[in-house]
């Protein structure tokens, strides 16, 4: 059976385009539905690193999170018709991952800003500098007013 990395290969042989992104995706909504779908159209394929449940610990999203475990996170995402890949990553960034994939397309929500050099800033995209470094894009997609697995959390707390 081949690996993911097998399939990155080949499809870099093919020509294929490959656009990555990462997060948690921890309760599926529109914004990340919607969100992954502009991605996809950005190139051939759409590979997503899952943030691993001791990463989510890490990032502080809150006690409660993640609310479902990698797996089930990382299957949900997989589904998806616009999603070609997933792979689950430990680290607190997906900086290790982004250099060994080297996307042609580095994607994230419109909370980053894919013009910020400072890697101290919030809006920073870990990976950017590299990949515009060897000649890819960085791309930020506007997110999608309303929906936020954070947002659903509340209102989930409140009811």
């Amino acid at each position: 059976m081949n690996t993911m990395r097998d399939h990155i290969k080949a499809w870099k042989a093919s020509g294929k385009r490959i656009v990555f992104t990462n997060g948690v995706f921890d309760i599926l909504h529109l914004g990340h539905v919607r969100y992954l779908q502009d991605a996809r159209s950005l190139g051939d394929i759409l590979l997503v690193g899952i943030n691993n449940d001791a990463s989510v610990k890490r990032l502080n999203k809150g006690p409660e999170r993640p609310i479902h475990d990698e797996n089930a996170r990382a299957g949900v995402i997989d589904s998806l018709r616009c999603v070609d890949g997933v792979i689950i990553f430990s680290d607190d960034t997906p900086a290790s991952l982004i250099e060994s994939i080297q996307p042609d397309v580095l994607v994230k929500g419109g909370d980053y800003d894919a013009n910020e050099i400072d890697p101290t800033s919030k809006r920073y995209i870990v990976g950017s500098s590299e990949t515009k470094q060897r000649g890819g894009t960085v791309v930020c997609i506007p997110l999608v007013a309303g929906y936020s697995t954070t947002g659903a959390v509340e209102k989930i707390k409140k009811h």
